[in-house]
Formats: C-alpha cells, structure tokens, sequence
C-alpha cells in the first residue's frame, strides 16, 4: 500500500483527506470521530462571534437517479460559544496530535482578527484559514464573500492575519466572481501562505410551484444560499486550474468542490491542488468513505507509480491550455461499432437534432447506423449520449473539407 503521508505548508497529514469547514466539522466529538475513521486533517467550522441559525436551511437537487447532484445551504458559521469550540478543539489536537488541525476564522476589525488568532493558536491550530467565501448571511454583514470579492480589503486582511499569525495563512477564495485569479493574486499581495477553493456559489436551488416559496422555507419564506456538491466540481476544477498556471499566484492550493471519491480528489490534485477538502459527501454518506478514499488512491499510486501524493500536484496543470493554443489541425471522427450497438440510435437523434447531420440509419447496408465521416467535425456528442459501452469510439483521422 502506498504512503499517503502528505505535506501541506510543512504541515504533515496521514493523507491529503481533509474535511471542509461545515456542519461535519461543527464540534468536537464530530472531529475525533472523523479523525478515527480516518481523516487526515479537518478544517474547523467557521469561528467568529456566535450567530442564530435558521430551520429550515438545506435543500438539494437529485438528477438522473443520483440523490444530492447539487446541494444548497443557508446556514452561517457556528452558533456555539467561542470558548466551547476552543475547548473542544484543544481536545481533538490532544488526542490526534498526528492529524491536521485548522481554524477556520470570520471576524471584522483587526483587533478582532489579533485576538481569535492569537486564541485558536493556544488550543494548537496547525494553520488558519481565512473565510472571504461565504455568499449569504455574513456578506450582508461585510464579511464571507463581500471580502473575497474585493482584491484590495482581501490583501489588507490577509496583512493583518499574516502580521498576527505564527502558523500558515489559508486564504478560502469564493467563487462568485469573474475572474478568480484575481482575489488569488491579492491574497499572495498579502502574503498569504496558500489558498483554498472553491467556497460555495450563490444560487436558490428550487420554487415551490404550488405556493411560490423559493427551497429551503423559512416560516413562509425563504433567501438566496450557497451551492455545493458534485455538480459543482467542474466549475471548481477550471478555477483550481486556473490559479494554478498563474505565475502572479504560486502558492500551494488545497482544492474544494463537488469532491465525492478517489477519483475526483486526484483530478483535482492534477489540476494543482496539494490536498483536497470534502463535505457535501460526508454530510450525504458519513465518515467512512474514507477508507474507499484512502484504499482508492492508494492502488492509483500503485499502478501509476507515484510514491508520494505530493508527486501528483500538477501533473495535469501543463496541458491546460487557452483555446487558441489547441491544435485546430487535430481531427478524428466518430465509429460505430456494430456488435456493441443496442440499435437505439440515440446517437443519430442527438447529431440530427444537436449535432452536424452525420449519422444515418440504413438498415439495407447494416442495423448499426453509419457515420458519414466527411460531414463528422469530430464533436464527440454521439459518443456521450451513447448507452452502450464501447459502442461508439473516436478515431484520429486527416482533416476534411465538410460541406456545411
């Protein structure tokens, strides 16, 4: 079995597994059990001064069978006491003193910030990290994302933390932004030591058509809240990319987002993150699936021959390209293979109807359809639409005048 043991900042974890700041890091006892089952590190619910949650304050979206494709919250950070977080946090880190603790802060003046730093560092935080992501609630309040969307007040509080601090700087970026490198760049500005995203996107999840209440209600009502889930893991995959090939940015990342299993935190690590952070799965499926994260990564260390985690950051990052680099000499063409074909000729509606009018049912040549390849742009759209494995491939082939 490979080693897992990751480095983060000069921070050592028993893998690159940790959970994210949310509701599955909201106590103590939550923590230790994670840690137990084996987590490599947790990112403690937001601290700042204690706030009142509403009920109800999730919803979700289910898709093609899949329960919770997309998640929707418009819960805050902790309602619990200060001095009780700080307590049970002190006990996690006694007890685990191998896995990685960090303090996810949300406060205003800088006095403030001084003040919860210096705390969450004597109850033995491995690092903080700062949250300028939160896109409902504590934006309203100047805080959470209203931060995170302003380069300037980003790198002046990230300043501050860095001033107070002992332990590594994690600044968590939001997405809810045009262009994310931006608040990456002022957060390096402020010498942050690394950062973490994606945070969640603004959205409302769902309308009750019957009495006109957007989901989750609250008494009759109800507010915009913040999406997650594996719905959102292509959106966070283009902007970990994307801070990851800017040479203004060059601080370690940890990746955020629609994270579910091995092969989602390795994407992610490919696309530059050094570790990755989990919660809508966790809150979905439990702690356990650790060990199918662990056990998973592991056996792709094994056959790829990687023998550090660490050896995966990046890989990916080289061939992520801006359009105009690709290769428009490139071509290949759809083929379909008869004895895998199923005969639903999905593909040929989705060309007809989506495509480039390529596929063609003949059923005096063959009861597969047939691809015309001088009219196949080579989109790969009947390839995806397909059912049946195997049935539909892509060929490289020389590039041809289509008549279209």
């Amino acid at each position: 079995m490979a080693d897992l043991t990751t480095k983060f900042l000069g921070i050592t974890s028993p893998n690159p597994f940790w959970l994210a700041s949310a509701p599955p890091t909201n106590t103590g006892g939550q923590v230790m059990r994670a840690f137990e089952a084996g987590w490599g590190g947790a990112v403690w619910k937001t601290l700042g001064k204690p706030i009142t949650n509403v009920s109800s304050r999730f919803g979700a979206i289910d898709y093609a069978g899949r329960k919770v494709a997309g998640f929707n919250n418009i819960e805050l950070i902790t309602d619990r006491p200060l001095d009780v977080n700080l307590k049970e946090m002190a006990e996690a880190k006694r007890r685990y003193p191998k896995h990685t603790l960090v303090a996810s802060l949300m406060v205003e003046t800088r006095e403030e910030w001084k003040d919860i730093i210096r705390k969450v560092e004597d109850v033995g935080s491995d690092a903080i990290e700062l949250n300028f992501g939160c896109p409902h609630g504590m934006c309203e309040r100047g805080m959470g994302s209203a931060v995170g969307q302003e380069p300037k007040l980003l790198e002046l509080i990230t300043s501050w933390a860095k001033e107070f601090a002992r332990v590594p700087v994690i600044v968590k970026l939001t997405p809810n932004i045009t262009d994310v490198t931006r608040p990456a760049q002022a957060a390096k500005r402020g010498g942050a030591d690394a950062v973490s995203l994606i945070n969640t996107i603004k959205s409302i999840i769902a309308v009750d058509i019957n009495d006109f209440v957007p989901l989750p209600k609250v008494a009759g009502k109800s507010t915009n809240g913040g999406y997650c889930g594996p719905a959102v893991k292509p959106i966070a995959l283009h902007m970990v990319g994307s801070i990851a090939k800017d040479r203004l940015v060059g601080i370690p990342i940890s990746g955020i987002g629609g994270i579910s299993d091995w092969r989602d935190a390795v994407e992610f690590m490919l696309m530059g993150a050094g570790n990755v952070q989990v919660c809508t799965a966790v809150m979905h499926y439990g702690y356990r699936i650790i060990e199918d994260m662990v056990e998973g990564l592991s056996d792709y260390m094994d056959a790829k021959g990687f023998r550090t985690p660490m050896e995966i950051t990046g890989k990916a990052v080289p061939n992520y390209k801006e359009w105009g680099e690709l290769d428009q000499s490139y071509h290949h063409v759809a083929e379909i293979h008869p004895e895998a074909c199923i005969g639903c000729n999905l593909c040929v509606v989705a060309c007809d109807d989506g495509g480039h009018q390529c596929i063609a049912v003949k059923p005096e040549v063959r009861r597969a359809p047939i691809v015309h390849e001088p009219e196949c742009v080579g989109c790969n759209l009947c390839e995806l639409v397909c059912p049946s494995p195997g049935a539909i491939t892509m060929r490289k082939t020389e590039r041809t005048a289509h008549h279209h």
